[in-house]
């Protein structure tokens, strides 16, 4: 998810050098407007045909594996606020950037709400699109608290996994991400709608017009988001030289 280069690390940390010197900074926009309107038309599509909820968090971590393979080398397949933010506070995307991609993730998302309800018949939308809710008898907090936990796990995974100084990782990057949104689906799903991606709330939130604990899935992942990217950054990240490995 982090192929891409938009480093900070030459002392840029603003980019303003995106419009001069990046050619493929609007293929990169594009594929981040495209990925997350796959997302919220796969999977909240599937919160409406679907009462399962394993099927509803194998089918929101498949379709983010899918689109890490189609789209990581483009634009690093953020698709999610919460993931650029972390991206950037560990100084691996400049702020152009990550501004640039979570509006046009913002916009993918409502786009793709909008095209799932105007292709369903609304008896069957019920109010519901995959709106994510609070459970009744958990508070606002405690809601925002367990977000916060979800995206914590999810995202220290892909900082994990996109670490480029580690050479000790045998399957697949995205397949691992993929797996980390279903497992966060499969721990969270009764309690919050287990978001961990603002932009996954807002799409469906603007289209029904529902704006309930909304700062709950903003507050909740952004903050997990950045301190599992600095954890990662400042504890556990592989350092020039490092080679050991403690994997069985």
């Amino acid at each position: 998810m982090s192929d891409v280069k938009g480093s900070t690390g030459n002392g840029n940390i603003v980019g303003l050098h995106e419009f001069s010197e990046n050619t493929a900074l609007w293929k990169m926009l594009i594929g981040e407007f495209l990925g997350t309107l796959i997302l919220v038309l796969i999977g909240c599509g599937s919160c409406i045909s679907i009462t399962s909820h394993v099927q509803i968090a194998l089918t929101f971590g498949l379709v983010l594996a899918t689109l890490a393979q189609a789209i990581g080398h483009i634009s690093g397949c953020h698709v999610n606020p919460a993931v650029t933010l972390s991206f950037f506070v560990t100084g691996e995307i400049n702020l152009i950037r990550s501004t640039l991609f979570i509006i046009v993730q913002c916009i993918g998302a409502i786009a793709g709400a909008a095209i799932l309800k105007s292709l369903l018949p609304n008896d069957m939308v019920q109010g519901n699109l995959g709106l994510t809710k609070v459970a009744p008898g958990i508070s606002s907090v405690n809601g925002m608290f367990f977000e916060l936990i979800l995206t914590f796990v999810f995202i220290f995974v892909i900082h994990a996994v996109c670490d480029g100084r580690r050479n000790d990782i045998k399957g697949s990057p995205a397949l691992a991400i993929g797996l980390a949104l279903a497992t966060v689906h499969l721990s969270g799903i009764h309690f919050t709608g287990s978001s961990v991606n603002p932009a996954r709330t807002l799409g469906p939130s603007v289209i029904m017009n529902f704006w309930t604990d909304q700062w709950v899935y903003w507050v909740g992942p952004i903050v997990g988001g950045v301190l599992a990217g600095l954890t990662y950054r400042f504890i556990f990240k592989v350092q020039k030289g490092e080679n050991d490995s403690y994997d069985f």
